[in-house]
């Protein structure tokens, strides 16, 4: 039992050196082994490697997945109407360059988060300064969103970082002129609704002047064409009548007589003071007329 003890120290110290001087690297990280306290070695690819026991290397390893910063404090940002908005946004980010990132920051994705939301704040101030609430709000917002992101990913890379996506999930208005914007806001679609009304009734206006127009000018040419076919009737009749009065004339005359006695005499009390012997009573006198 005495001549076992010393071989299991033996294993187990040899068991410690042996762990000490290896290392697995998963495949969501990077690892960097330093040498007294200097960067040696970055190693992305997931396996197992070996390495001096501590102190002479050690390791530390970062997180190489897609990582989000999302703000939960809206920034005030400034229009260029003096303006106050409340912009909520998200960046999607991940470490591109582990030797640099960790130079920057110590491996501390902390104060890489904070210092990306400085970046992504002052990109915003820029992009909105310049341009109205209207603008940002609902004409140029992925506009913004681009300027944003290009900004942000270009100053992000000394960093050794990569920016993946910058949205802008809710902007609103400071409270301090909230129900200023929504009374001219208000005022603005009034006016754009009363202008669209008096378009409206100028254009029902017209359309009204044009069918009158219309409805007389076929009225004309109905009222033209009725006289015209009136007129060719009234013709062939007095073509049919002179033809019917010419074939027998002292008949013609005798109806046409007759046609004046009634006239004439068709009201009760009705006076006419004419000579008895006159010509025209000379059918009263004799049905021949003579």
């Amino acid at each position: 039992m005495k001549r076992l003890l010393p071989i299991g120290v033996i294993l187990l110290v040899l068991s410690g050196i042996f762990s000490s001087t290896v290392f697995i690297v998963r495949e969501v990280d990077y690892a960097l082994v330093f040498a007294l306290g200097e960067v040696r070695k970055v190693v992305s690819e997931p396996g197992l490697y070996f390495k001096l026991p501590p102190p002479f290397q050690n390791v530390v390893t970062l997180d190489k997945r897609l990582l989000t910063i999302d703000v939960q404090e809206a920034e005030r940002i400034q229009t260029s109407e003096k303006k106050n908005l409340l912009i909520d946004s998200f960046v999607k980010w991940r470490i591109a360059d582990a030797r640099l990132f960790y130079v920057t920051f110590g491996g501390n994705e902390r104060a890489a988060r904070d210092r990306l939301q400085a970046l992504i704040r002052d990109a915003l101030n820029a992009s909105v300064n310049i341009r109205t609430v209207k603008d940002v709000v609902s004409l140029e917002r992925d506009v913004i969103m681009n300027e944003v992101l290009n900004n942000v990913i270009k100053r992000a890379e000394p960093l050794g970082v990569k920016i993946v996506d910058v949205r802008l999930k809710r902007i609103e208005f400071a409270p301090e002129i909230s129900e200023s914007v929504y009374r001219r806001m208000e005022s603005e679609r009034l006016r754009v609704a009363n202008e669209l009304r008096s378009i409206g009734a100028a254009e029902s206006e017209k359309i009204r002047a044009e069918a009158d127009r219309q409805r007389d000018q076929i009225m004309a040419e109905a009222y033209s064409k009725a006289q015209a076919v009136m007129g060719e009737g009234d013709a062939v009749a007095a073509g049919i009548y002179a033809k019917a009065y010419g074939a027998d004339l002292p008949f013609y005359n005798f109806y046409k007589s007759l046609e004046g006695y009634r006239s004439a005499f068709g009201k009760p009390g009705d006076v006419l003071v004419v000579d008895p012997s006159s010509e025209f009573f000379k059918y009263m006198k004799s049905p021949s007329g003579k």
